[in-house]
């Protein structure tokens, strides 16, 4: 039975893959790691704790003193997620996402090394590229240019993954995503946060003149590309992932509104962030030819099936936003706990 690290696994990407994972490969064990800062919810892997298949260690990625016990398990693959990964948090203060978009990739790099782990997927973003102009797509063969804190320390991450290819053989995958919507995704992005807040009776914050666009993806559909990568990639291969479904963001937030019966009287329109990309649009036709992958979920579809989602869910969010799911992990497992690791 194969044996995968996954960390930022209690995140958003990081939960659905896990239980992607378990749910379509009942040969594989999953080790879940994750530090539980503000965007790690335990609460989203709850119900893959009573799969014997699944264990949960908390642990930084920057800390090697706590990652490496897990290392010398001999395992077959690395998936890292483990990331800051908001915009205006990185504009705020950059410190938190070198350390860890960079320096904690420089730690698991370090380590899937000196255990010759099978293969390492580092999961990064469309925002390593910058901002396209109105037309155009990002290839793989697209300069990195990135805008903000939080892409640069992605891009240097993605540079130190390639170096370690070139220079010490290490397996590695990289996969760059557009933005994902779905369940279990924090309320400080855009879709949890225009729901989460219509749902509260607050208007949703739209920046600038909202016709930024973006590249929209079900978390599902970019679940299904990272196992294709992570089976069937080229090591040392880059691979785009993108929902085909380019929307403005006046046009997600008039979704919304419409469907919970509401107009736009309650957009409230702010100050545009420093550096905001315009638009971003992945060609995904490598991952297309070389691995048969293809987004398969609607976006109109999906992102009703998400209000959906978070309308029935309305517990495990309003515990994000009182601080409360803050308290979970403590409460199931005791202060300072570690779940299910190996002695």
């Amino acid at each position: 039975m194969s044996k995968i690290l996954v960390t930022g696994a209690a995140g958003f990407i990081g939960s659905n893959f896990v239980r992607y994972l378990l749910r379509e490969r009942p040969d594989v064990r999953v080790i879940a790691l994750d530090a539980l800062t503000y965007a790690g919810n335990l609460e989203s892997l709850s119900d893959c704790s009573c799969d014997p298949r699944f264990r949960f260690v908390r642990g930084d990625i920057c800390d090697a003193g706590v990652v490496a016990p897990v290392f010398r398990e001999h395992l077959d693959a690395v998936v890292n997620f483990a990331a800051e990964s908001h915009v205006d948090r990185s504009i705020m203060g950059a410190q938190e996402f070198v350390r860890t978009n960079f320096v904690g990739v420089q730690v698991l790099l370090d380590l899937a090394r000196e255990h010759a782990v099978g293969r390492f997927l580092q999961v990064s973003t469309d925002e390593v590229y910058g901002s396209l102009g109105p037309t155009g797509k990002f290839t793989e063969n697209t300069p990195i240019a990135p805008s903000s804190p939080y892409s640069a320390s992605k891009a240097a991450a993605d540079l130190l993954v390639h170096a370690y290819r070139t220079t010490f053989g290490l397996p590695t995958l990289i996969t760059r995503c557009s933005n994902n919507y779905g369940p279990f995704q924090f309320p400080e992005k855009l879709i949890p946060l225009f729901v989460t807040n219509l749902l509260a009776g607050q208007k949703v914050p739209l920046y600038g003149d909202g016709l930024n666009v973006r590249d929209w993806i079900h978390v599902q559909d970019h679940c299904e590309a990272i196992l294709a990568v992570l089976d069937r990639g080229k090591p040392g291969g880059v691979y785009n992932i993108g929902g085909e479904s380019e929307l403005p963001n006046i046009e997600i937030a008039r979704r919304i509104l419409h469907y919970l019966g509401h107009d736009d009287s309650m957009i409230e329109y702010v100050k545009d962030r420093p550096g905001h990309d315009r638009r971003y649009a992945m060609d995904i036709t490598r991952i297309g030819d070389d691995l048969g992958w293809q987004p398969r979920i609607d976006s109109q579809e999906g992102i009703i099936e998400t209000i959906d989602w978070y309308v029935a869910n309305e517990n495990w969010w309003r515990r994000i936003k009182t601080g409360e799911y803050l308290t979970y992990y403590d409460k199931q497992y005791g202060p300072g706990g570690v779940v299910g690791v190996e002695e």
